[in-house]
């Protein structure tokens, strides 16, 4: 079997391929060859495995990004999808050779984190990937969708309120993709949704070109600043995604897509964990939370680059001892955080904490505490506080959230 790099020649044999590894067909393209999801795909990131007689039997693709880590510190990350085998071949050692020769190719463009979003979570953490971002599903009837009067009175010198308008996806394209990457930038574990994806309208909505209305907000000076991308049917409203600058904005729009007429309930499908959401309403019980999962799944593949990147917000040194199994390395580095940078260099001192890269990649945006994986017995802690210290190191300003699907 080998492992081969695609080129556009490949596309057809490619898109096939994965289609066939999930039993599925492939939709047409529209007349511009967009509007399906591999319309973007980079064939110059893309692999093959082909048997010794020449049958393309698994898939493994790449996309570039940019992944926005605790402190609104941007970096390029390279995005996984586009993974399958086909069901003959399954077991073969078909996957492990694809992920074994991608990871190498990642190194090489000099990216230091890989990230993914896992279609089933028992297969990539024994390539290094752990859970890094979750999201869940808000439902709240329309009968108990009251907004509570808030405690806490906006301040005299704070910004008039804002407005929101109602449009259709096609109308506002570019306000959508200029709102959403005003956010990105601000959000711990969002992902760029680059140029090329709106063009063509490869992705989900509101990226795809699937009709929807969008509630567009603006502030007081008429600067576009949140959107809501929502369909109707039957009698639920049901909101793609909320995107906004900042929690007033966000609110407006919550404000605006729970008073709509004629519907039972209001489904918001792609929410943060520890979303204020509740808190807003009169009725504490009407937020109805379902359907969590995780999502971004990280990879770091340069302990001492990915930890010196983002952000820091609390003081202090911890011994890592990092095992990497699937790539036969095994590091111990001092991490040493000061005035929200870190230094992170070799050293032979007695560990804090022992764990394996994947623990590392969950832990990394501040979305999954260390102390908890020290209690499911997933990382180690060689001596008492160093998982409270953990915590404190690695939380980020806020829950990390990624929207983006790839």
């Amino acid at each position: 079997m080998e492992i081969r790099s695609t080129t556009d020649q490949d596309l057809d044999v490619f898109v096939d391929t994965l289609h066939a590894a999930f039993g599925r067909f492939p939709e047409t393209p529209n007349a511009d060859g967009g509007g399906v999801w591999w319309a973007a795909t980079e064939m110059d990131r893309n692999l093959l495995a082909v048997t010794a007689d020449g049958r393309p039997v698994g898939t493994a693709g790449a996309c570039s990004f940019e992944l926005t880590l605790p402190g609104e510190v941007v970096v390029p990350t390279s995005g996984v999808t586009s993974v399958g085998v086909l069901p003959t071949h399954r077991r073969q050692g078909v996957l492990t050779s694809l992920m074994r020769r991608q990871l190498g190719d990642v190194r090489a463009r000099g990216e230091f984190l890989s990230v993914l979003l896992a279609s089933e979570a028992g297969i990539y953490g024994r390539f290094g990937y752990g859970p890094a971002t979750y999201t869940q599903r808000l439902t709240v009837p329309s009968r108990q969708a009251a907004f509570a009067e808030p405690r806490a009175r906006r301040a005299a010198d704070a910004p008039a309120a804002g407005s929101v308008e109602l449009l259709r996806r096609a109308d506002c394209g570019q306000i959508v993709e200029e709102v959403y990457d005003r956010y990105r930038r601000r959000q711990p574990g969002a992902l760029s949704r680059p140029r090329r994806w709106w063009e063509l309208g490869a992705g989900q909505v509101p990226i795809a070109p699937t009709p929807r209305y969008v509630a567009v907000h603006r502030d007081a000076d008429g600067t576009p600043d949140g959107y809501a991308s929502y369909s109707l049917g039957d009698d639920t409203l049901t909101v793609d995604e909320t995107v906004a600058v900042d929690d007033a904005a966000y609110t407006d729009l919550a404000r605006f897509v729970l008073g709509h007429d004629l519907v039972s309930q209001v489904v918001f499908r792609h929410c943060p964990p520890e979303h204020p959401l509740r808190w807003q309403l009169a009725d504490f019980r009407a937020v109805q939370p379902g359907g969590e999962t995780d999502w971004l799944w990280v990879r770091l593949l340069d302990v001492p680059r990915a930890l010196t990147a983002r952000g820091w917000f609390t003081d202090g040194e911890l011994v890592l001892d990092v095992d990497d199994p699937f790539l036969g390395e095994h590091h111990r580095y001092l991490l040493t955080v000061r005035d929200g940078k870190a230094e992170c260099v070799p050293t032979d001192r007695e560990p804090d904490l022992s764990l394996d890269v994947r623990d590392l990649g969950a832990v990394y945006l501040g979305g999954t505490a260390p102390s908890a994986l020290v209690r499911a017995g997933h990382i180690r802690a060689h001596r008492p506080g160093a998982a409270v210290l953990a915590d404190a190191l690695f939380r980020a300003e806020r829950a990390p959230h990624c929207l983006h699907w790839f």
